[in-house]
């Protein structure tokens, strides 16, 4: 009884802020599935669906304290739940063999991989040779070899010589999994063609399921022939999420500048474009008094706002940060509605748990973790200040420094997510912030605004005019501040508890009542302290057994100045140094004798085979217990 008197009082204190919980309880479940290291079975999973459920169903009759906990442990067991539901969900063929050949499908999405190339996702895909039932549902594949007609438009059947494999894994322990990525994508193979690209069918005209697609293709080209240059792209990329106009170093000045949110549609974009639509109908209907004061005009002007982020949702191609964007609007809108209070952790909260409802996976990416990183920050940090500015701050300044702060507020809550996943700190982030999100929301937005207006009038290019102003600032602003000496600091990755140490933290700060709360700053300061210890690991092969990394005073150096690129630039990145693979190479830590390559790593010595004429003398380099590397299987050793 005495366990049960101590819930009481900690129960009592929280009255009115465990709600805010719920999500946090349910993220944690999820996260337990996508971190352990097995597929749970059916059977384990129906267990743990009865046990969740009773659990719930126990607390309605038990004591009113102890009933938050057990509705905590359903809670949990139901994001375990939802993330498995969700994983067998979405299951669709995977390419299980490299693939070189035809390849034909339809163009559902374009875009630009990292190497600055076109990139298609196809449906309806055929290769030579494969059954229907072990063809991938979805490819995507970049384009080397150019096109043997105009740029195709969704829906469009094409065909190719392909060169495809299976999505890769994490190329290190605890690295970014783009496999699981991909399978969520239900993308089942990725690859490249190095011949043109050939029609083998015209595109359906306007087709159910590509309409929204051929539409929003269809005013990107028309915005980038209006606009041309990098601020066509931007402008093309904030409108529409096409950011196949935009070069690689146009994204790199803006992540360097930490502006390159500016570019995804995400909160802020959804934001600034409902909250000028709600503001512009407002007045609108205010400037008429038969409606302003007989109709509830404010839930009018919401409603009409709602209407307008969700068209904005469906042009953009509705990704996954901006169906998050439109769920915390819509939440936002809909407490308007109900005459209830708009910004608050409560509506966050339920923000979250539609989110992690409909996409259990979006807990694990940067965006979900950074946008309510940010939105929570900046909730809070207000409503401390909340009377502080009416007092202390002249009522012409308060605009200013309403900016100040919030460009402050969330640049710190979203830096640590920032640098873990990215592995680097914009040091003039909040410079280039302040510079521009006023223009972003002042100019770009209600520029973007009237475009769409009057586009039916064929006035479009003026809106388009006064947006590619602003959008040049943007760019100049990004490209001035990345060249800046220091403009980044590189970091290592942390480990795997770093971030959910700092996030849990910060969580408990922000929700706990009571003086309690300031132990979420020790929790989040033992976060950054492991973070500060991370050790990374001494030596690193790549998946195809092509390349070897080892750790030495100077950094990892590399057996290879070349080959397996995209594994050398993810160690080093991780590892804080983010050098190019040839200078890696030259440091001095491999020895080479020939095609054989070999590193000594305390008492044991790595040696990498790169040719057959190396394999074929693999048994010399066995004396003293050497850790052989090579990429194919090494015939007569045991």
């Amino acid at each position: 009884m005495r366990g049960l008197a101590i819930i009481d009082r900690l129960v009592d204190g929280q009255r009115g802020t465990l709600f805010l919980w719920a999500p946090v309880v349910l993220a944690s479940g999820i996260g337990t599935y996508f971190s352990v290291r097995f597929e749970p079975d059916l059977m384990t999973l129906y267990v743990l669906g009865a046990l969740s459920f009773g659990l719930l169903l126990w607390a309605i009759f038990w004591h009113r304290s102890a009933a938050v906990v057990l509705i905590g442990l359903s809670l949990w067991g139901a994001g375990v739940l939802l993330a498995a539901a969700r994983t067998h969900s979405v299951a669709a063929p995977q390419l299980e063999f490299r693939y070189y050949g035809p390849l034909q499908g339809r163009v559902v999405a374009i875009d630009r991989s990292v190497s600055d190339k076109p990139r298609l996702t196809l449906d309806r895909v055929v290769l030579r040779d494969t059954s229907p039932y072990r063809t991938p549902g979805r490819v995507r594949v970049s384009v080397h070899g150019g096109w043997g007609f105009s740029e195709p438009l969704p829906g469009t059947t094409i065909l190719m010589t392909g060169h495809l494999s299976p999505p890769q894994g994490p190329v290190e322990p605890g690295g970014f999994d783009f496999q699981r990525h991909a399978w969520f994508l239900g993308l089942g193979a990725v690859g490249y063609t190095r011949t043109p690209v050939m029609v083998a069918a015209p595109p359906e005209p306007w087709s159910y399921r590509l309409w929204v697609t051929q539409l929003r293709m269809a005013i990107s080209r028309s915005v980038r022939a209006a606009v041309p240059g990098e601020p066509g792209g931007f402008a093309a990329a904030i409108l529409t999420g096409d950011r196949s106009g935009v070069g690689q170093e146009t994204l790199e000045a803006l992540r360097a500048s930490n502006l390159a949110h500016l570019l995804a549609i995400s909160g802020l974009h959804m934001g600034l474009l409902t909250g000028f639509v709600f503001a512009a109908l407002r007045l609108i209907l205010a400037g008429v008094p038969y409606l302003a004061l007989r109709y509830p005009t404010k839930k009018f002007a919401a409603a009409g706002a709602l209407a307008a982020g969700a068209f904005y949702l469906a042009l953009s191609g509705g990704s996954v940060a901006t169906e998050r964007a439109f769920v915390m609007v819509a939440v936002v809108l809909g407490a308007v509605l109900m005459n209830k209070r708009a910004l608050t952790l409560r509506a966050v909260a339920v923000a979250a748990l539609i989110v992690l409802t409909l996409r259990p996976e979006t807990l694990m990416s940067p965006g979900f973790q950074m946008s309510f990183a940010a939105t929570t920050g900046l909730i809070a940090a207000f409503g401390a200040l909340r009377g502080f500015e009416a007092q202390r701050i002249p009522k012409w300044a308060r605009p200013l420094s309403a900016l100040v702060i919030s460009s402050a507020v969330a640049g710190l809550a979203t830096a640590p997510y920032s640098a873990a996943h990215f592995n680097q700190i914009a040091q003039y982030g909040l410079i280039a912030n302040l510079t521009t999100v006023p223009l972003m929301g002042s100019v770009v937005i209600p520029a973007a605004v009237l475009a769409a207006v009057l586009s039916p009038f064929g006035g479009a290019w003026i809106g388009l005019w006064v947006m590619e102003q602003g959008v040049r600032w943007i760019l100049w602003v990004a490209e001035a501040v990345s060249g800046l000496n220091g403009a980044l600091t590189f970091v290592p990755a942390p480990g795997s508890w770093v971030v959910a140490l700092i996030s849990l933290g910060g969580i408990f700060w922000v929700i706990w009542q009571g003086r309690a709360h300031w132990l979420g700053v020790p929790l989040a300061c033992a976060g950054f302290a492991l973070w500060s210890q991370a050790d990374r690991p001494d030596a690193l092969i790549s998946a195809t057994g092509g390349l070897v990394g080892v750790m030495t005073e100077e950094g990892r150096a590399l057996s290879k100045p070349r080959g397996d690129g995209f594994s050398a630039e993810v160690w080093l990145e991780n590892d804080g140094q983010p050098v190019d693979q040839p200078t890696a190479h030259a440091r001095a830590a491999f020895q080479a004798e020939g095609r054989v390559a070999w590193a000594d790593l305390g008492p044991m010595r790595i040696v990498h085979l790169t040719t057959k004429a190396a394999l074929a003398r693999a048994s010399d380099w066995c004396a003293g217990g050497a850790l052989l590397v090579a990429a194919q299987k090494i015939e007569g050793l045991g």
